[in-house]
């Protein structure tokens, strides 16, 4: 792999625009030095609900202040980099919510989603701080063989640096790590990461949300229970997903720590789709594919943005009000 890292500063390029410019507004961006940072956006606040068993003592989380650095209002935001692309786009909220992080380099390429609730503190966070703190547990170790185990540890590292900034709200994510000849993909929340294998699509992710057995179980052997509110499940009746980053007050039932998927590249594996919900909740994974894989089978003129693109105009076509990201990695070039 080329020697390649991008750059997106989060001051001058995503400036609030002034209330006299209501026009919609696209952001592209030229590759420049650095390590990409997109920007995210907050979430209404939720009381946390008192149920017996077992009587729990929670305080209430309050939405985050937002300071002028997350005022980020441009309709979308879009980077075309070296063996793939990304495309953010705000919601029906003032501001966008998602981040993403990619890095590249000639040892390894390291590509995340971040999709912050309660404020867009946790998500930035993460954006700049997971990728550094996997790969240096890597090098840590310095083997390839414990690979999971430091991801793992980079994980849990971020949560518990964040959680130390004493900061509100929390993140989920979904990265993907390139390196030596390896696909390692983590989650931890209701980001995913979809794989075309031949044009079939191939989830290597589960979301973890409470309404699935064995999370729901982890939560109430730690003492905590889940409850549907209007037709969704939530962690003690507020959260909607049941693993993050952040969430101080949840922390003892939503764990930081992710699962992790490890492939070995093949030619079969055409690209890799990593999304937050606002996609996955509108758009099924066979889908997904079928809609991205025209744009990436041309090999003299890939369209990876466009694909990125069109299945966000799919998603919102479908009624999504959710800030959808999609980031398309082209998997040939890093074999």
């Amino acid at each position: 792999m080329s020697s390649c890292t991008v750059a997106l500063s989060s001051s001058p390029v995503f400036s609030p625009k002034s209330p006299k410019d209501s026009s919609p507004r696209i952001i592209r961006l030229n590759k420049t030095s650095g390590l990409i940072r997109s920007l995210a956006g907050s979430e209404s606040s939720a009381v946390l609900k008192r149920k017996r068993p077992p009587r729990l003592d929670i305080p209430v989380i309050f939405m985050a202040e937002k300071e002028p650095s997350e005022m980020v209002t441009e309709e979308a935001v879009e980077f075309d980099g070296d063996g793939y692309s990304v495309c953010c786009k705000r919601g029906r909220r003032d501001q966008m919510e998602d981040r993403y992080s990619a890095s590249v380099d000639s040892k390894q390429a390291c590509f995340g989603i971040f999709d912050g609730h309660g404020g867009a503190k946790a998500a930035e966070f993460a954006a700049n701080n997971l990728d550094k703190n996997i790969i240096n547990e890597l090098d840590r170790r310095g083997n390839d063989g414990e690979i999971e185990l430091a991801v793992r540890s980079g994980y849990l590292t971020t949560d518990s640096e964040f959680l130390k900034t004493d900061l509100r709200g929390g993140t989920c994510c979904v990265t993907a790590l390139i390196r030596n000849g390896k696909l390692v993909v983590s989650n931890s929340g209701d980001c995913r990461a979809v794989v075309s294998r031949g044009g079939v699509a191939e989830a290597i992710t589960s979301d973890h949300r409470p309404s699935r057995q064995d999370e729901k179980d982890r939560i109430e052997s730690s003492g905590g229970f889940v409850e549907c509110r209007n037709g969704v499940w939530r962690v003690l009746g507020s959260l909607a997903v049941s693993r993050s980053i952040g969430d101080q007050y949840l922390k003892q039932w939503v764990t930081a720590e992710p699962e992790t998927t490890i492939l070995k590249l093949k030619p079969e594996y055409e690209f890799l789709l990593l999304a937050s919900d606002g996609l996955w909740d509108k758009v099924s994974n066979q889908e997904a594919i079928d809609v991205a894989r025209p744009f990436c089978k041309n090999v003299d003129k890939p369209q990876p943005l466009s694909a990125c693109r069109k299945l966000i105009e799919l998603s919102v076509s479908r009624g999504s009000s959710d800030d959808i990201s999609v980031m398309l990695i082209q998997l040939g070039r890093f074999s």
